[in-house]
């Protein structure tokens, strides 16, 4: 069976495609913002590892050298 296509059909379908456009696109830009939030907390974990590993490095070397 064959649907015939009405201007106000036509015009509904378009409203209905436009509403999920939108609902994707505002739930990409959620998800860049969450990533962008875990992104930073992961630099700042990092850098702090980091610097606990350098001074770790410098208290076993410090103990190294005065035990020579």
């Amino acid at each position: 069976m064959r649907a015939t296509w009405t201007d106000s059909r036509l015009d509904d379908l378009s409203r209905r495609m436009d509403d999920g456009f939108n609902r994707v696109d505002s739930d990409i830009r959620e998800l860049r913002s969450e990533i962008g939030t875990m992104q930073r907390t992961m630099i700042q974990v990092g850098g702090g590892l980091i610097a606990a590993f350098i001074g770790l490095m410098a208290a076993v070397m410090g103990l190294m050298a005065t035990q020579l």
